[in-house]
C-alpha cells in the first residue's frame, strides 16, 4: 500500500493528482464525444485507464493512455489484458514527450497550469478536426474552438475542435 501511496504523490508532483471519474460520468462524456470505430483516442494522465478501456470496448476506437505513474500504467495494462482488449494500451511517459499528431480524440483531466503549458504542443501537433475533451477545466486559447459544454455537479466537461 505504501508503494501505491508514493506513486500517487509522484503523480501529483508531476502535474496532476490521480482522481478517478465515476463510470456513469465516463459513459456520458464518451457518448457526447461521438467516438467513431477505428479512430484514435489518446488519454493524457490516464490514471487507472477506465476511460481509454471503455472507449475501446464500447466504441471500437484505438485507445492509448499516457501517464507518468508506473504503478497506474502497470495496473491499467493488467486490467486491459483481463478484459481482452487488443486496441487499448498504456504507456509510461511524460505527456510532453508524446507525439499527438495521429489523434482523432484527445481526452484530458489535468490541472489548469498543466493545460496552459500543453496548449502550444496541442496547436503544433494536433491535426485539424481533432476533438479535445477537457474534463474539469477549460482550455484557454481562442484558436482552439469550444463546441460544446456538458455540466455536472463536480466537474463540467468541455469539447473543443482544433
Amino acid at each position: 500500500m505504501s508503494v501505491y501511496t508514493l506513486s500517487l504523490i509522484y503523480s501529483s508532483i508531476k502535474g496532476s493528482p490521480y482522481v478517478a471519474t465515476r463510470k456513469k460520468r465516463v459513459e456520458e462524456i464518451l457518448k457526447d464525444a461521438n467516438l467513431k470505430k477505428g479512430e484514435i483516442f489518446y488519454e493524457l494522465g490516464s490514471g487507472d485507464g477506465r476511460i481509454s478501456r471503455l472507449a475501446a470496448k464500447k466504441y471500437g476506437v484505438r485507445s492509448v493512455g499516457i501517464d507518468v505513474n508506473p504503478i497506474l500504467v502497470f495496473w491499467s495494462n493488467f486490467l486491459t489484458k483481463m478484459h481482452g482488449l487488443d486496441d487499448c494500451k498504456f504507456i509510461k511517459m511524460n505527456i510532453f514527450d508524446f507525439d499527438f499528431s495521429k489523434a482523432d480524440y484527445l481526452y484530458i483531466f489535468l490541472m489548469p497550469v498543466l493545460i496552459d503549458k500543453l496548449i502550444p504542443k496541442l496547436k503544433k501537433e494536433l491535426k485539424k478536426g481533432t476533438l479535445i475533451i477537457s474534463h474539469g477545466f477549460k482550455v484557454k486559447d481562442k484558436k482552439i474552438k469550444l463546441v460544446k459544454t456538458t455540466e455536472a455537479k463536480m466537474f463540467n466537461t468541455y469539447y473543443y475542435r482544433i
